[in-house]
């Protein structure tokens, strides 16, 4: 059974999250500032990175 709520990812969003990718890739600190800039919880970005299979790396917080 998962606990999660799920949440609607922002077509918005999810373009910002490709764009800001390298290989595939986003790091924790660039996640969380594209949150703030986009006005989104963290948490839609770590959802838009699992709908666009990008991995995020240097995770400081734990967040993703």
């Amino acid at each position: 059974m998962n606990h999660k709520k799920e949440i609607e990812v922002k077509p918005e969003v999810l373009e910002a999250v490709k764009k800001a990718a390298v290989e595939g890739r986003l790091s924790c600190n660039v996640a969380r500032e594209l949150a703030e800039t986009l006005g989104v919880p963290p948490v839609m970005i770590g959802r838009a990175c699992d709908e666009l299979q990008i991995k995020i790396n240097a995770c400081e917080l734990g967040c993703f």
